[in-house]
């Protein structure tokens, strides 16, 4: 794990790069390094590095894992290279024959994935629950099946390429005689055409349909996490595989809190008196109302910590803690008896006022700011 370079810097790119970005700089790379074109001696090992780097970085779930915990967090998480398009586009681009587009137009192609945003209260992201969600996505043709003809009729082989999907040209060059192969331009490739669309879906052999799901939110999602639903995005072309449905996490803020990684935090208002003299008070927790004790003589800035009355982990057991930061509050305003009694507390606390020393990390703070 130690020895793996950085995902980015195998490909070249930025951590905010696109998808497209990435998918650029791996087809560059990919034609670079590939050991049937490079025959340096480290072509396929680079080649290889290459290719586990996109594996990671062009799929939405492994990427978030990776720019948070970096290698270690792909633990458990399976890395294949069934990519988005085939290497035969790449083949095609170094000699320059049409095979990519001919083989994909029959070649079974994963479906599209497709993106949900789900906005939570605070207190839902912390505990979980279970979400109702409702969208849309493309499904086989409920008339047709998916043939995309019309019920009682069948596609037809296509005359053009008598149902091979391609044709063939030969030509001339100082090498001889080159046969080049391209996709059939009346079926594109399908080998076959329909004479009477299905009428539901106009020949697509896909529908677009509402769906209606209840899906798991785990506790101590955050604002940003992504859920993966494996096989619930859109249908793939030529019986590929489903994509996959990916949930995207907005958190609404809180009256009172605000989250720090698995920690809560709370800003807590005091008076003079509290401070001073110590007091026992309630407050607010997602767990409910409980009961803290301010310690007397507590200064503004004091934090109190509440173990695991946090944001549950949600890559192992236990939960964060809940950091109550107390500040005290000066009136603005006295009754005739207060007054009295705060000069009288004045007149026995002086009224000398001393400039306080800066601390020793205050220093090293000012000193490393000047550099």
């Amino acid at each position: 794990m130690a020895n793996k370079r950085d995902y980015y810097e195998v490909l070249g790119i930025n951590r905010g790069a696109s998808h497209e970005e990435v998918r650029r700089a791996f087809r560059g790379l990919a034609k670079e390094y590939h050991p049937d074109v490079n025959k340096s001696s480290d072509a396929e090992a680079k080649f290889k590095e290459i290719n586990e780097a996109y594996a990671v970085l062009s799929d939405a779930e492994r990427r978030a894992a990776y720019d948070r915990y970096g290698h270690a967090g792909l633990e458990g998480m399976p890395i294949d290279f069934n990519f988005d398009f085939p290497f035969s586009d790449l083949f095609s681009e170094f000699f320059g024959f049409g095979m990519g587009n001919r083989r994909q137009a029959r070649t079974p192609r994963r479906g599209a994935d497709l993106r949900y945003d789900v906005s939570l209260e605070f207190e839902e992201a912390v505990f979980g629950l279970d979400k109702e969600i409702e969208f849309q996505r493309l499904e086989i043709c409920s008339v047709c099946n998916g043939s995309g003809a019309e019920p009682g009729t069948s596609p037809i082989r296509c005359s053009t390429c008598n149902g091979s999907g391609e044709v063939r040209q030969a030509r001339q060059t100082f090498l001889g005689s080159l046969v080049n192969v391209s996709t059939c331009p009346t079926c594109g490739g399908r080998g076959e055409t329909i004479s009477t669309p299905c009428q539901n879906c106009n020949g697509r052999g896909q529908e677009r349909k509402k769906v209606e799901k209840v899906i798991p939110i785990p506790a101590g999602v955050d604002e940003g996490t992504q859920i993966r639903l494996a096989g619930e995005g859109e249908p793939g072309a030529n019986n590929g595989p489903t994509g996959d449905l990916y949930i995207v996490i907005h958190v609404k803020p809180h009256r009172y809190f605000r989250r720090r990684n698995n920690d809560i935090l709370l800003d807590l208002a005091i008076n003079v008196a509290q401070a001073t003299l110590g007091a026992e008070v309630t407050i607010p927790t997602v767990d409910g109302e409980e009961k803290i004790k301010i310690q007397p003589g507590s200064q503004p800035g004091k934090m109190i910590r509440m173990k695991d009355k946090g944001v549950p982990h949600l890559r192992r057991n236990g939960r964060g803690d809940q950091l109550v930061i107390l500040s005290v509050e000066i009136p603005r305003s006295l009754s005739s008896e207060q007054r009295e009694i705060f000069e009288k507390l004045a007149e026995t606390m002086g009224t000398e006022a001393l400039p306080q020393e800066m601390s020793l990390i205050d220093r090293l703070k000012e000193l490393l700011g000047g550099l």
